[in-house]
């Protein structure tokens, strides 16, 4: 499973852990991904994804799934939220 988040596109950075004596080591900073289950308003069904905290605040910022989606950059989402995306469009078009 990759440890990448559905809407953001976060994903692991790379750094180090630096000793009192100034030793570095490699580490990995992985995001805050939880597993959700989200609501679309428009298609009347829900999706269950795997989000980063600071997006699941967002989207709740923005007053939904369907405002995120909307707002967001086909760039940085995954293929099933693209999928997602696409059909909220289609079902707000034909609305």
């Amino acid at each position: 499973m990759s440890r990448r988040c559905e809407l953001t596109g976060k994903g692991p950075m790379v750094g180090n852990n630096v000793s009192h004596a100034n030793n570095k080591t490699k580490r990995r900073f992985l995001p805050n991904l939880q597993d959700v289950t989200l609501i679309s308003d428009t298609l009347g069904r829900s999706f269950k994804l795997r989000v980063s905290s600071a997006a699941l605040r967002t989207v709740d910022h923005r007053g939904g799934l369907d405002e995120y989606l909307s707002k967001a950059k086909d760039a940085e989402l995954s293929e099933n939220a693209l999928k997602i995306k696409k059909d909220i469009l289609k079902a707000q078009a034909t609305a």
